[in-house]
């Protein structure tokens, strides 16, 4: 069966070039997209169609600009024509999008309709940048997410008004972006969905690569890869609704300098891609069409993040799905259940949790398949290292049953892919092409022989842009076999390939906890997480057990037994000394790849004596590991259940960031904590919907620096509470002017016992006015009767409770207060006040004949001369024609 045009453009570099044999064998399909990670999704009949995605979505509609019509307009009997160059690209999209293609056995497509996706949808994807690792972030518990099916990305949601026009796809390398957007392409091309799209062209920026450097215009370039409209006059797409796909930013080597680059608005225009594609997407260029694009999320901020209307995240799979994965991918359900049991036992929850990745779950289901199958009671792996090295010797296994190699053969090979996968490691490269190859010594032949774990992406095009194009199946296997070449490297001749300051590079017989200070002190040097992986795999390669099974299965020089005691010490230290919680995560997953749990232990003892006050900054970081690694219901912080300080707040971030209630009162924070608090509200993945800081010395300063937080497009909190953090109104004048920029989701505010004073409510008046507050407390803020005309022109419909006692609002605060008890709109259910005679209260009786439906609870405390104002208000608490049920009065 030959390959036919679009799959040589595009399907054909998704894949492993794998054998009939080794998929039989391997057990799955395999299908590798942009960064060459793979996505491994079981394939069952009768499997659903629909495609449910889950995405971080931000929408904003924005109008498109006017633009001058074509002079030239379309004849009746074009409009056939039209329809006919439609019909013709719908059937060549069909086609091309039927099957994927694995491998190099042309002969053995698999049917798309049988790929499982799932992508997950969460309101208010945030457009910051992730400074940690991919996959370690991939793990984090996300806030409440919100399905839609993969056909509606260009759909509005319930609380919209207008469809999105441009979509921004993000997930990390192996997610399944890819083959998303090729379901989502079929099923348009089969009229099964979007059939108000009359046009759509799918590129990847791969291919736009290649072209960088030549002049296009867009019909030249439509033309130039869809044949099928190649005759369309420019004016022919006038009214026509027209979608591009640009698949793989992260693999962009255009410049998209939004900033600089000319405007360009005819479609004839000849100019670059790159110009092309800014103009597109800033909808200066066929303003009416719509553009989608797909990128891993660090690449994402290449484009602004206003230029979209919706921002959707692909993720992996949820704990149900990951069970689901292994019975569909395992077909003994005994040994499926096995496997799935393994992976979640206490101890492997790092394994569990990596999980999430779709190729993961592939390579863990295929090693321990395979290692039941040989040995039924064979040790199984219990370390990321350890299921890597597995992985790596069940793919020599099927190497040499298909060609005969020996193991030296295997050997030499794995250390050509290993110096591959360093050198483009440090160039932060995930791609690569045949030159690299040959720098490597790698023959092309070899590429496709180790086809589990090199993937060969060729691609064949009609025309001058032919390209060999290559990558491993995912970004964690390169860094696996990066690892393993720089290990073996030092072991064989004493050569240092990590950066240095030093002139040690190459000298001979140094200890092998040398390499491992550097690779320790390179990991935690980039504040990206990019070698977090690879030093893991660098010190679980370095465990004795590790070493044996590699030199007997390959051959590897056999090195002196070494202690890793060292090593296990100068990341204690280093746990100690951090700043920066999330590192020290990633310094215990190492300490577990070494087998070390002592910090942890003690942590355990500590805990069982109920004696938490001796516990050193480092057994702060491993409880916040272990907790981490837990099963533990981790949704409510409560760090009086630890230690109430700072210092101990900052150990133990990286739990609050994955809870959702976080109640800090009461635990003698300074103003500094602010900052760590802020850092996790400006997280894409925050969780966090009720935050407590009351009664904490925050001050003005602190007040400041949580501003920055609650100012994100990612906070989503719900409640706050800062009563007693002693800032005045220049702390709630920074409070005021964050909240003012984020004021949808916020439901009650406590400021109570702040030095406020009318100025502060004056500021906040600005905020209240476009919030969906319902509980607001300002007790004992010094206000006066100023802030009560500040809040009667200001309060919000949905406010319910509102605390104004202990303070100097007197009678004619109470009036002006009651001009909007007196309106309609006023919903009020509960008020306090205090400071007033009887006269406020005969004006609160008035205002409550007027407006009797709403009001429960009303408490006067510290009321003077009462008389028939007060007598009046208790005649309405006993008429059942009003709400009014509670009614508390004191002098």
């Amino acid at each position: 069966m030959k390959r036919s045009r679009m799959w040589n453009r595009i399907s054909q570099y998704l894949f492993p070039s794998q054998s009939a044999e080794t998929r039989r064998e391997a057990g799955g399909s395999t299908c590798t997209a942009q960064t060459g990670s793979a996505i491994l999704t079981p394939q069952f009949s009768g499997a659903q169609r629909d495609v449910q995605i889950t995405s971080n979505v931000y929408y904003q509609h924005v109008p498109s600009p006017a633009e001058p019509k074509d002079t030239t307009a379309d004849p009746p009997d074009n409009k056939e024509y039209i329809q006919k160059c439609q019909a013709e690209l719908k059937s060549f999209l069909e086609k091309e999008t039927m099957n994927l293609f694995q491998g190099t056995e042309e002969d053995e497509p698999t049917p798309l309709d049988k790929i499982y996706t799932e992508l997950f949808i969460t309101k208010g994807g945030g457009g910051e940048v992730n400074t940690e690792h991919e996959v370690i972030e991939l793990g984090r518990k996300r806030c409440k997410e919100t399905k839609i099916n993969l056909n509606d990305i260009f759909q509005p949601l319930p609380n919209e008004h207008y469809p999105p026009q441009r979509v921004l796809t993000v997930g990390i390398a192996g997610m399944g972006k890819t083959v998303s957007v090729l379901k989502f392409t079929q099923d348009w091309a089969r009229k099964e969905a979007n059939n108000t799209i009359e046009f759509l062209f799918l590129f990847t920026f791969r291919e736009l690569n290649l072209i960088k450097d030549e002049k296009w215009s867009v019909m030249t370039l439509i033309a130039h890869y869809f044949v099928e409209v190649k005759d369309l006059k420019a004016s022919d797409y006038d009214g026509l609704k027209v979608l591009f796909i640009f698949d793989g930013l992260d693999e962009s080597k255009l410049p998209l300098d939004f900033k600089n680059n000319k405007v360009c608005r005819r479609v004839t225009e000849l100019t670059t891609v790159d110009v092309l594609l800014t103009n597109l997407i800033t909808g200066k260029l066929m303003h009416k069409a719509s553009v989608w694009i797909t990128s891993r999320p660090a690449a994402s901020a290449r484009i602004p993040f206003n230029s979209f209307d919706r921002v959707t995240e692909v993720r992996g799979f949820n704990d149900k799905q990951k069970e689901e994965y292994f019975q569909k991918k395992v077909s003994d359900k005994d040994m499926a259940q096995k496997i799935f049991d393994h992976l979640q036992s206490k101890p492997l929850r790092s394994l569990y949790i990596m999980c999430h990745i779709p190729v993961f779950s592939w390579i863990s289901a295929t090693v321990l398949q395979s290692l039941l199958t040989e040995t039924h009671t064979g040790e199984l792996p219990k370390s990321v290292t350890e299921m890597y090295t597995h992985f790596l010797i069940v793919q020599a296994k099927m190497t040499r049953k298909k060609n005969y190699e020996d193991r030296e053969a295997d050997k030499v090979l794995i250390m050509k892919l290993g110096k591959l996968a360093f050198e483009q490691l440090q160039e932060g490269n995930v791609i690569f092409d045949e030159n690299h190859l040959k720098s490597c010594q790698i023959e092309l032949t070899h590429a496709a022989v180790y086809s589990g774990v090199c993937t060969q992406i060729i691609k064949k095009e009609c025309g001058l842009h032919k390209k060999e194009m290559y990558c491993f199946i995912h970004l964690s296997v390169q860094e696996f076999l990066a690892a393993l070449y720089v290990l073996e490297t030092f072991i064989d001749s004493g050569e240092n390939l990590l950066p240095s300051q030093t002139d040690m590079k190459r000298k001979r017989k140094l200890p092998i906890t040398f390499l491992h200070k550097k690779a320790v002190d390179m990991a935690l040097a980039n504040n990206k997480g990019q070698w977090d992986l690879f030093l893991r795999f660098l010190l679980g390669l370095s465990q004795n057990e590790n070493q044996k099974l590699i030199q007997k299965v390959f051959g590897f020089k056999e090195g002196r037994p070494w202690n890793n005691e060292e090593t296990i010490n100068h990341i204690h230290e280093k746990i100690k000394k951090l700043s920066y919680a999330d590192q020290s995560i990633n310094l215990f997953h190492c300490l577990n790849e070494l087998g070390d749990q002592s910090l942890v232990q003690q942590v355990q003892n500590y805990q069982s004596s109920g004696d938490v006050s001796k516990m050193l900054p480092a057994h702060w970081s491993a409880l916040a590991y272990q907790l981490l690694v837990s099963n533990e219901d981790l949704d409510l912080f409560d760090l009086k259940k630890y230690c109430k300080s700072d210092d101990v707040l900052q150990r133990l971030l990286p739990v609050l960031k994955v809870s959702k209630i976080a109640s800090l009162s009461d635990c003698k924070l300074a103003g500094r904590c602010c900052r760590l608090i802020s850092s996790v509200l400006s997280l894409k993945s925050c969780c966090l919907e009720e935050l407590d800081l009351s009664r904490n010395n925050l001050q003005d300063s602190g007040m400041r620096l949580l501003a920055v937080g609650l100012r994100s497009p990612n906070c989503k909190l719900q409640k706050l509470r800062l009563a007693g953090c002693r800032f005045s109104e220049v702390g709630c004048a920074d409070l005021a002017s964050s909240l003012r920029s984020n004021p949808a989701h916020l439901r009650v505010l406590d400021l109570a016992r702040n030095e406020l004073q009318d100025a502060g409510v004056d500021r906040l008046s600005e905020f209240l006015l476009h919030c969906k507050l319902e509980k607001l407390s300002l007790k004992c803020c010094s206000l006066t009767a100023d802030s009560c005309s500040h809040l009667a022109l200001c309060c919000p419909s949905s406010l319910k409770e509102l605390d104004l006692s202990y303070n100097q609002q007197t009678d004619r605060g109470v009036e002006l207060l009651c001009d909007w008890l007196r309106k309609p709109q006023c919903c009020l259910e509960i008020l306090r006040l205090s400071e007033m005679t009887d006269s406020g209260c005969t004006s609160l009786a008035s205002a409550l004949t007027l407006n009797p439906s709403h009001l429960i609870e009303l408490d006067l405390s510290k009321t003077d001369q009462l008389g028939s104002g007060a007598l009046h208000l208790s005649q309405i608490q006993r008429d059942d024609s009003y709400r009014l049920q509670t009614l508390t009065v004191t002098q």
